[in-house]
This record gives C-alpha cells, structure tokens and sequence, in this order.
C-alpha cells in the first residue's frame, strides 16, 4: 500500500549528506522518493523481486529474513528499527533481493528510487562517506547474526540483540519481547526469563513495550561470560 510522500520527503531532507547537495538535485531527491506501509507480518519487499532502491523505514520495524532461515526456529535475524535505512547492497548490485524484508509491526518505508541513488553515488562525496559507514554497520550485523546462529545459549543470543552493534542510534528500545524473540529465534518466554535476568542485575529496564539499556558496561561483561555457554 503506498503512502503519503510526505513523510518521505521530510526524512530525507534531514539527512546529513542532503544539504550538500546541489539545489537542482535537491529538489530531484526529495520529489523523487516514496512511501509504502505494510501490516504486521506483511512481506513488504519479497525475496526474488527486482529491487527498486534503497530504503529506510520511517515507522515501524522490519526484519530482514532470508527464504531458507525463515524454516528454522533458530535462526537469528536482523532487525532495522524506524529512523534507519537498509538494502544498500542489494542497491548496489544489479540482481534480484536476496531476503524477505518482513514489517513485525504496522510499518512505513521509504525508497529511494535506484537512478537517485546511482546519481547520488556518483556525484555526492556526503553520501558515499554515508554509505560506507552503513555498509560497515552492516557487515557487523552480518557477522553477529552468523555468530548467533551458531550456538549459543539464549541468554548471549539475546544480549547480542541488545548491543550497540544492532541498535546505534538509541539505548532505550521500542522493542516488544515478542518482536525481539522474532529476530533472535528464542519463544517469548525464553526471551522474558532473559530479559528478567538482565534486569535483576540492573543491566536493563523493562516496561511495556520497552527495553532500556542502563549499563553498557555490565552488558559487554554478560556477553563476554555467556559466549561459552
């Protein structure tokens, strides 16, 4: 379902590379973007379809969930929360996507269609330095998920969740326990046993709907003791 424009246009207006830029393409980039919303458990942008940009999602949360993992309860997945763009690689390489991009809850997006981005990409020093930070993000998240799929006990998988390496932008996560089990591949009551540990030992704050990270310190210090287990 496609949305107002609106929204998108004020998204990428505010974006640090977007000021300089010059007028002519300003106006290019911010007329030229859209928004689609999805449902919850609705596959926004289907695994094997021809990829139209680069996305951010302006409310909401999505999953990125290959085809193969999405049999395996197990399997860990990343999660890209409101305010955060994904599928830069897939922008960037002429093929069909590789993964489900699926919304955990009612979900808008924005696209930046592929001719931006390829003009963006060869004209904008901003932006490049922009993409490559986000595609440095990404491989850490990559390399986490892959580490999570293969062991470990739920409590390292879901403190992995937890970290700054999947969540930069806030310590304080508009995360149901049910949308986190989602991406950790853990039951909701694996996920709340957890949850309240971290809790008792004031590593985190929990109200409905919320997790809050108050020490990131002790976090680190968790992960590093449950990584054998």
């Amino acid at each position: 379902m496609f949305a107002s424009t609106s929204s998108a246009e004020r998204f990428i207006a505010c974006q640090p590379w977007f000021a300089s830029l010059p007028l002519e393409l300003q106006t290019q980039v911010r007329t030229g973007v859209y928004a689609n919303e999805g449902a919850k458990g609705e596959v926004m942008l289907p695994a094997g379809t021809a990829v139209q940009g680069w996305h951010a999602v302006l409310s909401g949360l999505v999953m990125l969930r290959s085809p193969a993992a999405a049999q395996q309860r197990a399997s860990a997945f990343i999660g890209i929360p409101d305010g955060e763009w994904f599928g830069e690689g897939s922008a960037m390489k002429p093929e069909p996507r590789k993964y489900d991009v699926v919304a955990l809850r009612p979900t808008q997006l924005m696209c930046l269609p592929l001719h931006l981005f390829a003009t963006l990409r060869d004209t904008s020093l901003a932006f490049n330095q922009f993409l490559v930070q986000h595609l440095n993000l990404r491989l850490g998240q990559a390399m986490t998920i892959i580490e999570a799929g293969r062991m470990r006990s739920p409590e390292h998988r879901v403190a992995l969740y937890l970290s700054r390496i999947f969540w930069r932008s806030t310590r304080r996560l508009n995360l149901t326990q049910e949308e986190l089990g989602q991406l950790v591949g853990l039951s909701r009551q694996t996920v709340n046993r957890v949850l309240q540990s971290l809790e008792a030992a004031g590593i985190v704050s929990l109200d409905f709907g919320r997790v809050a990270i108050l020490d990131d310190e002790a976090l680190n210090g968790y992960l590093a003791a449950t990584a054998a287990q």
